[in-house]
């Protein structure tokens, strides 16, 4: 396969060229400007990160992204979907208040933020792909399935359970339902915390499989004769009683994510761009972030998701640790790690190469590529 093409700018500025400036010229270089975006619904999937976490994308990059694809003619718009566990982003109401507390919203962003699975996470597109070992027909947020483009904006920084966040994750983690969410994170389907059940019936309800009945004490429980495992009663129960059974391997998680990625993209217009910046070792989703490991390196972009993934990575594993209060600094003081993947040194049990392999057999992109250096 020939190698993918992933741009890069640095974060040096100047009184007539400022950071928003450079991820313009960036995303132009890189070709946003040839995708047919004229008159298309185009998601821009970013993290609106939890609140108390302030490692997410700034909203000045979301404005100036929305205010680029305005002006190629595109109708864009800001979107993420609820969360699995239990947080301020799991349902639409906590969630679209979340992102207002951290600066996303119609007036900042310059265009509409909307939430992509509804209310409760249960809006959803199931979309077949071909060559999927795990998940055949992912269950994509509606908002994000029913658009006519993508456009990913991506903070590149670690994660506990894939490795790293990056084009792959924000895309195929990222837009998937809460069904979905829990098909990528579990190996088996879910149970009842009978501690938690209040028997209030709404599982009961609305399963479409007849899957959960209330049992003598008035507790849910499950009939995994009839469950599917689609999430529904996990997405819809509000104390934490309907819960993720077994958690899955890091391997077959990122392998999971490719095959929701290969979803989301299927018969899309996509471009992405990747911060490697603020590069905390844990995920966007947590309620803080800890001290970044290496230092702010720049900006990446490619019509590549896979190829975009693998350029960031290469850079953070080239780049010095910080050697300041972090979680490799306080442990190598000595050492620069040049050349170290921080993120398994980080997270040990992950193998987020595993993720992009995958992805590749799968068609989405290749981990070959040639970096271009961006003023």
């Amino acid at each position: 396969m020939e190698k993918a093409k992933v741009y890069f700018s640095d974060l040096r500025t100047s009184p007539t060229s400022n950071l928003l400036d450079k991820m313009e010229r960036l995303a132009k270089r890189a070709g946003i400007t040839e995708l047919p975006l004229k008159d298309c619904f185009t998601a821009i999937k970013i993290h609106f990160g939890e609140p108390g976490n302030l490692a997410y994308i700034r909203p000045n990059y979301a404005a100036r992204m929305a205010q680029l694809l305005r002006s190629l003619g595109a109708r864009p718009f800001l979107t993420d979907s609820n969360t699995l566990y239990s947080g301020r982003r799991s349902n639409a109401v906590d969630h679209l208040q979340s992102a207002m507390e951290n600066g996303f919203n119609p007036i900042s962003a310059q265009c509409q933020v909307i939430i992509a699975d509804g209310l409760k996470g249960t809006e959803y597109r199931e979309i077949p792909i071909e060559g999927a070992e795990y998940c055949p027909a992912p269950k994509i947020g509606s908002a994000i399935a029913d658009a006519d483009a993508i456009v990913t904006m991506n903070h590149f920084k670690g994660h506990e359970q894939a490795g790293f966040g990056g084009a792959l994750k924000n895309l195929g983690m990222g837009c998937a339902s809460v069904g979905g969410k829990l098909e990528l994170h579990a190996s088996s389907q879910p149970k009842v915390n009978e501690d938690n059940c209040i028997g209030c019936n709404i599982c009961v309800k609305h399963c479409a499989h007849d899957a959960i009945h209330l049992n003598a004490r008035h507790k849910a429980e499950i009939d995994y004769a009839k469950c599917v495992g689609c999430g529904q009663c996990v997405a819809l129960c509000q104390h934490d009683a309907a819960v993720v059974s077994d958690w899955d391997t890091s391997e077959r998680l990122n392998c999971k994510i490719a095959e929701y990625t290969k979803a989301v993209l299927k018969d899309k217009p996509h471009f992405h761009i990747s911060f490697v910046m603020n590069v905390s070792p844990e995920c966007d989703c947590w309620n803080h972030n800890d001290a970044a490991i290496v230092p702010d390196l720049g900006m990446l972009a490619s019509q590549d998701p896979v190829a975009l993934d693998m350029a960031c990575a290469d850079l953070v594993m080239k780049a010095p640790v910080l050697h300041t209060n972090n979680v490799l600094g306080n442990t190598h003081e000595h050492e620069d790690l040049c050349g170290q993947d921080k993120f398994h040194m980080v997270h040990p049990d992950t193998d987020w190469l595993s993720g992009l392999r995958h992805a590749e057999k799968l068609g989405i992109g290749t981990t070959q590529y040639e970096l271009i250096v961006c003023k």
